[in-house]
């Protein structure tokens, strides 16, 4: 199953609940992507200029989208960005495959 990172950041209003009442939002996250028939892989909370980052497990981007879209709709993150890892395995097949491309930059004749 294909690999995302997502980092997200809370809204000041999410702070202040959390400040309130602190609690382990791993457990949320896990059954989140879990919905989807995914995994949770890692939660971390971070200095500068986001939040957070999880790494997850997804059957597809499909279920990683769904996942994404309904954590946004809660209001509680006002950022929510998420990157498609590859593993090396997939990056040298791009590789191969990128090498048979003929690019042709703009502005230049074939």
């Amino acid at each position: 199953m294909p690999l995302y990172l997502t980092k997200f950041s809370y809204t000041p209003a999410a702070w202040a609940k959390l400040i309130k009442n602190p609690e382990d939002r791993r457990a949320a996250a896990k059954q989140y992507i879990e919905s989807v028939g995914g995994k949770l892989h890692g939660f971390w909370y971070a200095f500068g200029e986001h939040d957070g980052y999880n790494l997850w497990e997804a059957p597809d981007n499909v279920s990683m989208a769904a996942t994404a879209m309904a954590i946004s709709a809660g209001g509680a993150l006002s950022s929510l960005q998420t990157t498609v890892l590859l593993t090396v395995e997939e990056t040298v097949a791009a590789m191969k495959k990128a090498s048979s491309i003929t690019y042709r930059p703009p502005g230049e004749k074939s």
